[in-house]
């Protein structure tokens, strides 16, 4: 199967060159119009905060790895860019890859399960502008059919593993119901807005912002659609939230534990869950010892964290299993395109030789042995073929581009010269 990738990402590349070649939806439309023109006759383009990925079929059988990495490079010519810096697959390799994306095994946190919602995505764009035929269409049904096995069959999604989401899923252990509650988040850096998103997708019921910095305030309030607190008045409106998160940047303690009691009085001791994501520390941890206090830092998410990644790296062989699995599926699918038509030219093939030579010789027979001439010389050409015919439907059941498999058709076609008789 002609069908070519080439990926820049977080295993190749440091962060400034996948930020040098990150596309916007926009740029990916615009990209698809020249690639279709020149590179591919159908594919499409990924891209998120940790890979760029170009997948399709080649207009021309000379295309190959450098031109789609020219491509990108001349597009994006802000930053040196190395060959090595990208990953290049062809056929089987390449839906292998893209079956381990859309799985999540391949992302930056193992089990990413934003990734498939993002291959989708890309799907969409491609199909919107008229970049995807027979093949691709059957190439993103099976990889949503593998990330959607991967979520549903294993645990590979399962369980925090970054300190933010680790600070959320605890909260909603101890908070059942986060629609009826309010929350604070300190700091308005990469961290604090993390937190603030899963909060928001976990519906709680009120959110508030508060930073040093109004403008960054302002700007992560408007991302996940929360009011603003200004960091000079916060302490004095600690009361009125269950819920705290702070990952500021201070060198300092920002609460002490007075501050933690004083809030706990005019609560009227309700319980409230302060989460320390900040290094160093922003919340003094004798504040656990205060009535109905659930504080947490940054050393016990870390240890959840780390629980749960270890089960994810366990659920690692049910994930690659369901991708040879699907491999398999999709080569037997291909494999018979290939195959059926194969068969037919072979026995075609066979045919007009039999046909041919009992033309030549038919007149040397009685008028009543003629028909057992063209009998016997059938079943003849019928036990010839039989086994090469098995190999080939074996071939197609197999599925997988092994050696073995992939120059079986190739090798029967050539050594009939089934391709050539047909361009004479």
């Amino acid at each position: 199967m002609n069908f070519l990738a080439i990926s820049i990402n977080h295993h190749t590349a440091p962060v400034e060159v996948r930020e040098a070649l990150h596309l916007n939806q926009d740029e990916i439309k615009n990209y698809i119009d020249d690639l279709k023109n020149n590179l591919f006759t159908e594919g499409f383009i990924l891209s998120t905060c940790n890979r760029t990925e170009l997948y399709g079929i080649p207009a021309k059988p000379e295309i190959n790895y450098i031109d789609l990495e020219k491509y990108l490079i001349d597009k994006k010519p802000s930053i040196e860019i190395k060959d090595e810096q990208f990953q290049k697959f062809f056929s089987c390799s390449a839906l292998n890859h893209l079956f381990r994306v859309s799985a999540g095994i391949d992302s930056l946190l193992l089990g990413d399960n934003q990734i498939l919602g993002q291959v989708k995505e890309s799907f969409q764009i491609a199909e919107e502008k008229y970049f995807v035929g027979f093949l691709l269409k059957r190439v993103f049904d099976a990889a949503a059919i593998v990330g959607k096995r991967a979520k549903n069959e294993t645990q590979i999604s399962d369980g925090a593993i970054t300190v933010s989401y680790a600070a959320v899923q605890l909260i909603e252990k101890i908070f059942s119901n986060l629609s009826k509650k309010t929350a604070l988040v300190i700091g308005a850096g990469e961290t604090g807005e993390i937190a603030a998103k899963h909060l928001r997708d976990k519906g709680i019921g009120r959110l508030v912002i508060t930073n040093r910095t109004y403008e960054k305030a302002e700007k992560v309030a408007e991302a996940v659609n929360a009011r603003i607190l200004p960091f000079s008045h916060f302490k004095e409106n600690l009361h009125d939230f269950d819920i705290i998160i702070s990952a500021t940047s201070s060198n300092e303690i920002i609460l002490n534990k007075e501050d933690i009691k004083v809030m706990m009085k005019k609560r009227g001791y309700a319980a409230t869950v302060l989460m320390d994501i900040a290094v160093p520390r922003d919340i003094d941890p004798a504040g656990r010892d205060i009535d109905n206090v659930f504080y947490h830092d940054i050393d016990s998410l870390n240890i959840i964290v780390e629980q749960n990644l270890k089960k994810r790296k366990e659920e690692l062989p049910k994930v690659e299993k369901i991708i040879r699995e699907e491999l398999v599926n999709f080569f037997s699918w291909y494999n018979s395109l290939e195959i059926a038509p194969t068969i037919k030219s072979l026995r075609d093939y066979f045919e007009e030789i039999r046909a041919d030579e009992v033309q030549k010789m038919i007149n040397k027979f009685s008028g009543e042995d003629r028909e057992k001439v063209d009998i016997v010389t059938k079943r003849i050409i019928n036990k010839l073929l039989h086994q090469p015919t098995i190999e080939l439907k074996k071939a197609a059941e197999t599925g997988i581009e092994t050696p073995e498999s992939i120059t079986k058709i190739g090798l029967i076609r050539n050594l009939f010269g089934i391709d050539a008789k047909k361009e004479n």
